[in-house]
C-alpha cells in the first residue's frame, strides 16, 4: 500500500457537502482515509471569487498507482458536477481534488505532476497538510511540509473555518 496526501476544495454550491461528498467517495474508490484535516477557509488564490475556498487535506492509503489516484480522483469530481471547461486560469468550482504527494515519488507526466508543482507556494495546501503530515519530506525540496509552511511566501489569511 501506498500513501497520498491529497487536497479538497471548493468554492461553490454545499462547500462542507461537497469535501464530505468527495472524502467518502474517495474512501470507496481509492482507499482508506488515515488522517483528515479541519477544513480551512481561505480567499481564491489565483483570481477574484465572490465566495471564499473551502480545504481539507486527507492522507490516503492507497493501492492505486498514481495515475489510477487522479483517475479516480477525476472521476468523483465529474459525479459531484465539476465541469472543466479547458480553458486556462483558475475559475469557480464546486470540488477539486488535488494530489499533492504520493509516497516519495517523483512523477511527471502530460497529466499528473507530483509533488504538486505550486504546493510550496500556497498557505491555502500547506496549512491542512501541516496539520495530518507536519514531517512528511518533499521529494524535491528535502524538506518537511513543517519548514515548507515556514517559508511559504503567500502571505494570505487562512483559518480554520467555523460553520
Amino acid at each position: 500500500m501506498s500513501r497520498a496526501l491529497i487536497l479538497l476544495g471548493g468554492n461553490e454550491g454545499d462547500r462542507r457537502g461537497y469535501l464530505l461528498q468527495a472524502a467518502r467517495r474517495l474512501q470507496c474508490r481509492a482507499g482508506a482515509i488515515v488522517r483528515a484535516s479541519q477544513i480551512y477557509r481561505s480567499a481564491a488564490w489565483g483570481f477574484a471569487a465572490d465566495t471564499d475556498f473551502l480545504n481539507q487535506a486527507l492522507l490516503v492509503e492507497t493501492g492505486l498507482p498514481p495515475l489510477a489516484l487522479l483517475n479516480a480522483a477525476l472521476a468523483i469530481e465529474t459525479l459531484l458536477g465539476r465541469v472543466r471547461t479547458g480553458k486556462a486560469g483558475y475559475t469557480p468550482r464546486p470540488i477539486d481534488i488535488d494530489i499533492l504527494l504520493y509516497d516519495c515519488q517523483i512523477v511527471s507526466t502530460p497529466e499528473l505532476e507530483i509533488p504538486h508543482p505550486r504546493l510550496h507556494l500556497r498557505r491555502f495546501v500547506l496549512m491542512p497538510l501541516a496539520e495530518i503530515a507536519p514531517e512528511w519530506m518533499h521529494p524535491i525540496f528535502n524538506k518537511t511540509i513543517q519548514t515548507l509552511l515556514r517559508q511559504c511566501p503567500d502571505s494570505a489569511q487562512v483559518s480554520v473555518w467555523r460553520n
